[in-house]
């Protein structure tokens, strides 16, 4: 008897200790003031455009999927969609979508690297053709825009002679036609470092050729299942052929991605030989973006998420980091990329720290319960943005910001991060 009152009462005051935390937390979420000045400032970027940053002249597909929500509290409806059928009308004979379009006013005489569509004259059109994540881009916006807006008329749009519901399946099954790998039965693209768009062959590096090294990637099949879901839910006719698809690609990640051992990801498979050095273990990096996807995904357990964040938090102190925006860890070494923005180490995408993808890894621990941690890995995200007075493109190890000023991808998963805050402390006061 005595045994089950100490257990009650032991219980008892663990529900009291958690409902405490609970409490505090919730109290700093209500009060916090940088919460609200990030939200305005994110209102008030959003408002000049939709391309991704003063450093760039396209509305790129990436970046969109990563802000449309907050476009929609500030823009109609029929402007969000306008941008997306833009996307289809430049799409490729092949079924791809392209990285992003500017207005053709704005393309250079001397510029080689664009592309142009007689559905679209009013638009250049750019890809990066390194990355495999356009298409999967893409179909998440839509998802996107049709959960906040539910207008699913954009679906039976006629752009030439397809429907973007067409369309949206042709750009999934470009995958599998030109990027699918049957031996591992995943996707690949060129050898970047993780969600990036540089390979390590060139002095600028963003074209497929002769010099790739194609590679398997945990960032780009996460997209595609990710996708997949979107596609399935909103087009249900979808399900009996994709369904099957997804299951093979989550089997797939885990089976030749997932190092269980070390409890992480492996960087890459590659498909014939890798690009780096024999004595370079690339095996030791650790990504962030890509593990952060992964977890969008669903493929990582609740117990290997808790297990994620403490490795990217010891890494990110072994850095000398500011925030789990940290892109990797440790960086290549300088010199593995020909391109010199990623060099030296820390740099761009080479260990450069992205709100953009770090803010992501935050509404995931939100949605898998550990809100404490995810608030107290937001912070520092925060704090930047206010010390700025603007959300940039990415920060130093030192936490000095470099790039676009303007970054509206940083602006967007910001938002929707403390969004998702203010709902869990209502639904917990």
């Amino acid at each position: 008897m005595y045994k089950l009152l100490s257990s009650g009462l032991l219980f008892l005051m663990l529900g009291c200790s958690v409902q405490k935390e609970n409490n505090e937390l919730v109290d700093k979420i209500e009060t916090n003031k940088e919460f609200k000045y990030v939200k305005d400032k994110a209102l008030e970027i959003v408002k000049t455009g939709f391309n991704a940053g003063d450093g760039y002249g396209e509305v790129w597909i990436r970046d969109y999927n990563t802000f449309i929500e907050l476009s929609a509290d500030v823009y109609p409806a029929s402007e969000l969609k306008e941008n997306l059928l833009v996307f289809f009308r430049m799409q490729g004979d092949d079924g791809n979508i392209l990285d992003g379009f500017t207005p053709v006013e704005k393309v250079s005489k001397e510029a080689t690297d664009f592309s142009y569509f007689e559905l679209e004259p009013r638009y250049a059109g750019h890809k990066n053709t390194v990355e495999t994540d356009q298409e999967t881009s893409l179909i998440q916006t839509v998802y996107k825009y049709v959960k906040k807006t539910g207008d699913t008329s954009i679906f039976n749009e006629k752009v030439g002679y397809k429907t973007v519901a067409e369309r949206m399946k042709w750009a999934m099954q470009f995958l599998l036609d030109h990027r699918f790998s049957d031996k591992y039965g995943l996707i690949w693209g060129a050898t970047t470092a993780d969600w990036g768009d540089v390979q390590p062959e060139h002095g600028w590096g963003v074209d497929l050729d002769n010099n790739t090294h194609q590679a398997i990637d945990i960032y780009d099949n996460a997209m595609l299942i990710i996708a997949i879901d979107n596609m399935t839910e909103i087009l249900p006719e979808t399900q009996t052929k994709w369904f099957p698809i997804r299951e093979k690609l989550a089997s797939n990640c885990r089976k030749y991605l997932w190092d269980d051992k070390a409890q992480k990801f492996i960087p890459h498979i590659y498909l014939k030989g890798s690009p780096f050095p024999e004595d370079f273990n690339e095996n030791e990096i650790f990504y962030f973006g890509g593990t952060a996807i992964a977890i969008v995904a669903g493929l990582l357990t609740k117990k290997e998420i808790q297990l994620s964040l403490a490795e990217m938090i010891s890494r990110v102190k072994k850095a000398g980091a500011p925030s789990i925006g940290l892109t990797l860890y440790p960086p290549y070494p300088e010199g593995l990329f020909a391109n010199k923005i990623m060099n030296p180490e820390y740099s761009y995408q080479n260990g450069g720290d992205w709100t953009w993808f770090g803010a992501r890894m935050i509404q995931q621990l939100i949605n898998y319960g550990f809100v404490k941690e995810a608030y107290e890995q937001l912070l520092p995200m925060t704090d930047r943005v206010v010390k700025n007075k603007g959300f940039y493109e990415w920060y130093t190890v030192d936490n000095k910001p470099e790039g676009s000023g303007t970054f509206r991808g940083s602006a967007g998963v910001l938002y929707k991060s403390i969004l998702m805050f203010e709902d869990w402390a209502k639904k917990n006061k």
